[in-house]
C-alpha cells in the first residue's frame, strides 16, 4: 500500500529552525546541511498536522488525502 498523506517542504518559505524535526515522533524529517528533509513520508501519521501547526513560516504542507485521521501522541488533535 503506498503513503498517501505526508509532508511537503516548500524550501523557499522554509528558515531551517527544524522546528518540525524537533516535533515529529515519527521518523519522518532528518536534518541535511542544516535543513528538515522528509526522509520517511510513511511514518506520517494520516491526518496529523503537528509539524505544519508548529511551522512559523507556514512551509509545511501536505500531499494526499486520508481516509480516516488516527490520534497520534503529538497533541495535534487536542
Amino acid at each position: 500500500m503506498s503513503k498517501e498523506w505526508f509532508p511537503l517542504i516548500d524550501e523557499d518559505k522554509c528558515i531551517g529552525c527544524l522546528a518540525c524535526y524537533n516535533k515529529c515522533e515519527h521518523g519522518v524529517y532528518d536534518v541535511e546541511n542544516g535543513r528538515p528533509v522528509v526522509v520517511y513520508r510513511e511514518g506520517c501519521i494520516d491526518g496529523c498536522h503537528g509539524c505544519g501547526n508548529l511551522c512559523p513560516e507556514g512551509a509545511i504542507i501536505y500531499s494526499g488525502e486520508y481516509k480516516e485521521h488516527i490520534k497520534c501522541s503529538c497533541g495535534c488533535s487536542d
